[in-house]
């Protein structure tokens, strides 16, 4: 794992797969049915809305334990 490059965590890996996998679903499913309910885009928008947020909080927590690691002597 590059400390460098938070992207190639697992953590974010894996959320990135399930996004993936989830987008297509949504594009397959698209052809039986064009549109989605309001509902459905609120529940979309807020797995989306807490991917996002989960992986903000990976990298912010990779830069806050490489800043510390630092020595400042």
């Amino acid at each position: 794992m590059n400390p460098l490059n938070p992207l190639n965590d697992p953590a974010v890996a894996y959320l990135r797969a399930v996004l993936g996998a989830r987008l297509a679903r949504l594009r397959a499913e698209e052809e039986r049915s064009r549109g989605a309910s309001a509902i459905e885009w609120a529940i979309i928008t807020a797995i989306l809305a807490l991917i996002a947020i989960t992986i903000g909080a990976v990298i912010q927590k990779k830069i806050q334990d490489k800043a510390n690691s630092i020595n400042t002597g």
